[in-house]
C-alpha cells in the first residue's frame, strides 16, 4: 500500500487525515473543513487500533467444549447459511433478524439493507443510529419534509451572532468542532442548555455567552419559556413565518402558557437567565439586523420517550426567529456517529429502502426493485426499531437468529442485561467486527472483518458532505470486507441479483438505487469524488450528474458542489413550507420517587467513544480514563459519605451498576452522570430504561430514575476495574 488521505474513524466530524506508512501506520491530519487541521486524542491514536493485541484476525466458530476456535472462511460461511436455511424452514423468514451499525460506510450500509431484504428475505433489519438521530431525524422530517443533520456547511457557524446548544457537548464529543465555535463564543453569542456543566458549558463563561443547566428531562419546556418571551417581545419574524410556514398560530397558542416563572419552578432555571438567552438570540435573528443566529441539538435532549417532541420545540424556536432555510442561520442536529448520516440514509433503518425512500411506498419499491432486478412485490415490508426488534429476539413468534455488523448492543443498547439474555437465547448469532467486544463474546460464530485503514469507501459526514475512505494497509491475517461476506453468503443463500464486493461498483449501484430519492448520490462516484477531494472538500447530497457537472464547470468546487445548504429557496414537503408542529411536556416514564430520587443521565467522555469497544484497547486513552465513573454534586455525596473515588452502586428499577465517584460542582445536585463506554457491572445501560419515543422509537437514555449508595465490600470493585 502506501500513504493515503482519509478520514477518522470515529465521529460524523470525519476530520481529514493522511496515513502514513514508512514506519508503521501513523496518522497526520490536514485541514479539511470540519476539523481545520485538528484532531482529538482518539483520532491521533486511531492507528494503534489496527494493530492490538486481540484483534480478529481468522473465523471463530463455537466448538464442542462450547469455546470459540478458529476455522476457515469456507468453514464459518457454509455453517452461518446451513443455519439459516434450517431456522428459515421452520420459522420463516422474519426468523432472521439484522443489526447494523452507523459506523459502516455507505457501501455497506446499503449493501447490508440489501442484503437483509433480498438474500434473507427478512423485514427483521435496524441499526444502533435508532440509538443516535432518530428522535432528530423525525423531527427534521416532520418540519422540513427532509433530514439531514446540518443543512448548511459546519464552517458557516463561525459568522454567527449566536449559536444555541441544546444537549451537545461537542468539546468532549467531538473536540475539533469548538473551533468553529470560537468567534461566536469571541462575541458573546454561545449559549449552552446542559443539566452538567460540560467542557462545552464551561466556554461560555470565556466570552458573555449563558449556560443554563435545567432539570432532566426539562428541555420542552424550557423551549417552549423561550418561544414564550420571543412572542411576548414581539420577536417574531412574521412575514418569514407568513411565507415560509405554516401551523405557527397553534404553535404560538400553547407557548401562551408557559411565562418564564412557570418555566423556572418547572425547570429549576432562573427567570433572568431565560431572558438573557432570548436576548442574545433574538439580537443575532436576521429580522434584528444581526449577523445571524443557529439553533442545534444533541443526544441531551433526543435520547428520551420524548425526544421527538423535544426536538420540534427547538425547531419551532427556529422557526418564531425566521432562522432555518436562510444563510448565516439555521436549524441542525449534530450527528454523532462516523457515518450516521449517511447510515441512514440507504436502508439500514426498518422502514426505509435507499435514498430515504420509504419501503411502503409503491414507487420507491418499484423503483428499487428495478435495480436490484426483482419484483417489487419480493421484497419484504416495514420491520420494527430496534429496540422492539432486540426485546423480541428469541421469544415467541420472534427471530430465532440475528447477524449484527458494526454495532456491539450488549453495551450501547439500553436495559443491557435484558438485551444480553435475549442474545443467549438465540439460535444462531453471529458477529462481524475487528475485536471481540462484549456483544462477539456472545457469538456461535464471530466473522473477522476490515476496518477504516484497511478498505475503501465513502463515509457522510455530519453536514451531507460524501467524503472517500481510502485504503493505506491491508488487513492482517483472514480479515475480509463484509462486502465479500455478503456476496459469499448471497451465493450460498441462491439469493437473486449481483453481489459485487469492489467499493466502487457498490457505490455506482448506490447512486442509482439513491436516484430520485431525497437522499440523491446519483451524480456521484468513487472517481468523481476524487476529483472533487483534489481539494479536500467532498460533495453535499442531493447531488445529481446535470447539479455537479454544472458545479465542476465554475471550477470553484470549495464549496458548491452539491448542495451545500438545504431549503434556501424552499422546504421539501410538497408546498415548500416548514411545518411548526404543537407539542407540549409531559410527565417522564421513570419519574423520580422516594426510593429512586436522583435523575441519572448517560453520556461519553472525551478519552473514549461510544460502546468503548475500540478506545478501550489503545493504552493512552484507557490510561486517561481507565475505569466508569459517576459525577455528583458535594451535597450529594456528603449525604450519602461519598467521596471521590469511592466505589458506588447506582441502582433503578433495571438493575445496579458499580462505578467510582467523582465529586464535581459541575452537576446538579439532583442529578447524576454516568458515561456509557463499559460493559459488565460498571455498564450504564444496566440502568437504562427500554421505554421509547413513540415517533421515533429512540429509548429513554437520558433521563431515569436512581438512587445511590457507597459501597463497602471489595467484591463489585475487582469485577469493575478488571
Amino acid at each position: 500500500m502506501g500513504n493515503a488521505t482519509t478520514h477518522c474513524p470515529y465521529c460524523a466530524l470525519q476530520c481529514g487525515m493522511t496515513l502514513r506508512t514508512d514506519s508503521g501506520l501513523r496518522v497526520e491530519p490536514f485541514d479539511f473543513p470540519t476539523n481545520q487541521g485538528g484532531l482529538c486524542q482518539k483520532g491521533w491514536s486511531s492507528a494503534v487500533v489496527t494493530s492490538v493485541a486481540d484483534r480478529l484476525t481468522r473465523p471463530l466458530l463455537r466448538g464442542e467444549g462450547r469455546d470459540l476456535v478458529p476455522v476457515s472462511w469456507e468453514v464459518a460461511l457454509d455453517h452461518i447459511a446451513a443455519r439459516i436455511r434450517d431456522i428459515q424452514a421452520e420459522y420463516g423468514c422474519d426468523a432472521i433478524a439484522v443489526f447494523g451499525g452507523g459506523g459502516l460506510t455507505n457501501e455497506k450500509a446499503y449493501q447490508l439493507g440489501k442484503f437483509a431484504r433480498l438474500a434473507l428475505g427478512t423485514s427483521k433489519i435496524d441499526y444502533n443510529g435508532r440509538f443516535c438521530m432518530s428522535s432528530a431525524a423525525a423531527a427534521a422530517n416532520r418540519a422540513f419534509g427532509i433530514d439531514r443533520g446540518l443543512p448548511f456547511p459546519v464552517t458557516d457557524l463561525a459568522g454567527a451572532g449566536a449559536v444555541l446548544l441544546i444537549g451537545s457537548n461537542p468539546a468532549e464529543t467531538m473536540p475539533p468542532f469548538v473551533r468553529h465555535l470560537d468567534a461566536v463564543r469571541c462575541r458573546g453569542g454561545l449559549l449552552v442548555i446542559d443539566p452538567r456543566r460540560t467542557r462545552t458549558a464551561a466556554l461560555t463563561e470565556l466570552g458573555s455567552g449563558v449556560h443554563l443547566a435545567p432539570r432532566p428531562g426539562t428541555d420542552l419546556a424550557l423551549l417552549l419559556g423561550l418561544l414564550h418571551i420571543v412572542l411576548a417581545r414581539d420577536a417574531l419574524d412574521r412575514d418569514y413565518l407568513a411565507q415560509r410556514t405554516s401551523g405557527f398560530d397553534e404553535v404560538a397558542a400553547i407557548a401562551v402558557a408557559w411565562w418564564p416563572e412557570r418555566v423556572e419552578q418547572v425547570c429549576g432555571v432562573p427567570v433572568a437567565d431565560l431572558h438573557r438567552v432570548a436576548d442574545v438570540l433574538i439580537a443575532a435573528s436576521p429580522r434584528a439586523g444581526g449577523s445571524g443566529a443557529y439553533v442545534l441539538s444533541g443526544r441531551g435532549m433526543e435520547q428520551s420517550s420524548h425526544g421527538t417532541a423535544t426536538v420540534t420545540a427547538a425547531i419551532n424556536l427556529a422557526l418564531a426567529l425566521g432562522l432555518p432555510g436562510r444563510r448565516g442561520s439555521g436549524f441542525g442536529t449534530l450527528t454523532g456517529q462516523g457515518n450516521g448520516q449517511g447510515g441512514r440514509e440507504h436502508g439500514q433503518k426498518a422502514d426505509q429502502l435507499p435514498g430515504y425512500r420509504h419501503i411502503e411506498d409503491p414507487a420507491s419499491r418499484k423503483h428499487i426493485a428495478g435495480v436490484w432486478g426483482v419484483e417489487p412485490h419480493t421484497l419484504p415490508g416495514k420491520g420494527v426499531p430496534a429496540v422492539q426488534l432486540l426485546d423480541s429476539l428469541g421469544r415467541p413468534g420472534g427471530p430465532r437468529a440475528l447477524l449484527v455488523h458494526g454495532a456491539n448492543p450488549v453495551v450501547s443498547a439500553p436495559d443491557a442485561e435484558q438485551v444480553s439474555r435475549r442474545l443467549r437465547g438465540l439460535d444462531l448469532l453471529v458477529v462481524a467486527d475487528v475485536v471481540p467486544s462484549e456483544t462477539a463474546q456472545l457469538a456461535e460464530v464471530v466473522l473477522p472483518v476490515t476496518q477504516w485503514a484497511e478498505e475503501e469507501g465513502t463515509m457522510t459526514t455530519l453536514e451531507g458532505r460524501i467524503v472517500r475512505r481510502r485504503k493505506a494497509v491491508d488487513a492482517p491475517g483472514a480479515a475480509q470486507s463484509e462486502l465479500w461476506i455478503w456476496a459469499e453468503l448471497a451465493r450460498r443463500l441462491g439469493a437473486p441479483s449481483v453481489w459485487p464486493t469492489e467499493p466502487a461498483a457498490v457505490f455506482d449501484e448506490l447512486a442509482r438505487a439513491s436516484a430520485g430519492g431525497l437522499a440523491d448520490y446519483s451524480g456521484v462516484s468513487h472517481d468523481v469524488l476524487d476529483k472533487a477531494q483534489a481539494n479536500n472538500r467532498g460533495i453535499y447530497w442531493p447531488a445529481t450528474e446535470s447539479m455537479l457537472r454544472f458545479d465542476l464547470e465554475q471550477g470553484d468546487p470549495a464549496d458548491h458542489l452539491g448542495t451545500p445548504r438545504l431549503f434556501l429557496d424552499r422546504f421539501a414537503h410538497p408546498d415548500g413550507r416548514a411545518r411548526a408542529v404543537v407539542v407540549t411536556p409531559r410527565e417522564p416514564a421513570d419519574p423520580v420517587r422516594r426510593e429512586a430520587p436522583i435523575h441519572l443521565i448517560t453520556g461519553r467522555l472525551l478519552h473514549h467513544y461510544q460502546s468503548g469497544a475500540q478506545t478501550r484497547r489503545v493504552p493512552e486513552l484507557l490510561e486517561a480514563a481507565p475505569a466508569p465513573i459517576v459525577e455528583l454534586h458535594p451535597e450529594l455525596a456528603r449525604r450519602h459519605g461519598i467521596t471521590s473515588g469511592a466505589l458506588v452502586a447506582i441502582t433503578t428499577a433495571r438493575g445496579t451498576a458499580y462505578a467510582r465517584a467523582r465529586v464535581s460542582l459541575d452537576i446538579r445536585p439532583d442529578t447524576v452522570f454516568m458515561p456509557f463506554h463499559w460493559g459488565g457491572l460498571g455498564s450504564a445501560n444496566r440502568l437504562t430504561a427500554p421505554t421509547t419515543d413513540p415517533t421515533s422509537g429512540m429509548p429513554d437514555f437520558k433521563l431515569a430514575a436512581a438512587s445511590i449508595a457507597l459501597v463497602t465490600t471489595a467484591l463489585p470493585a475487582q469485577e469493575v476495574l478488571a
